[in-house]
């Protein structure tokens, strides 16, 4: 016969061994199951970020880029460096809008230093033009109708030039 401590040792080794083999298996299923959407983005640097500086005049217009970021003129935003150009939208109450395309110039790094990108041109700048108001235009009266020259004989006191006088004859 089997003493009672004995089965007891052999029960949790055998409990041991299934909790085991459960996770073992939850971990397999889990990692097959991400397979299909695993990627490794996270391995790839982020991208780089640059600085631009917008200004405009008159100051105080908002600027906003293609990228996403904008501010009040004069300033400066991060954006992320794009691997071609963008634009940035100048805008003020009473002035026409503006936009100036900016391109990305990209330096390449060596082994002592990094790659960079900068803006062309920098700083961005936009001068902005008044809007001009329309002109308002003067009424226009009506053309008086031209009087008839013989009516206007009989209705003037005046006589007509080259008439002449009354009472003198042309013998």
């Amino acid at each position: 016969m089997v003493a009672p401590g004995i089965v007891a040792v052999r029960r949790s080794r055998v409990d041991g061994l299934n909790m085991r083999r459960v996770i073992a298996v939850a971990i397999a299923g889990a990692s097959l199951s991400g397979c299909s959407s695993f990627s490794l983005d996270f391995l790839k640097p982020a991208p780089p970020t640059m600085h631009v500086q917008l200004e405009s005049t008159p100051p105080g217009a908002d600027a906003k880029t293609t990228l996403g970021p904008g501010c009040k003129t004069p300033c400066s935003v991060s954006v992320p460096a794009p691997d071609a150009g963008f634009s940035v939208t100048y805008t003020l109450d009473k002035y026409q809008s503006a936009t100036v395309p900016v391109q990305v110039v990209r330096n390449g790094g060596d082994l002592t230093t990094a790659a960079s990108a900068t803006t062309d041109p920098n700083p961005v700048f936009a001068e902005l033009q008044p809007v001009v108001p329309p002109k308002a235009h003067k009424p226009m009266r009506p053309k008086k109708p031209k009087p008839k020259p013989g009516a206007a004989a009989a209705s003037s006191p005046f006589p007509e030039p080259g008439a002449a006088p009354a009472g003198t004859s042309t013998r």
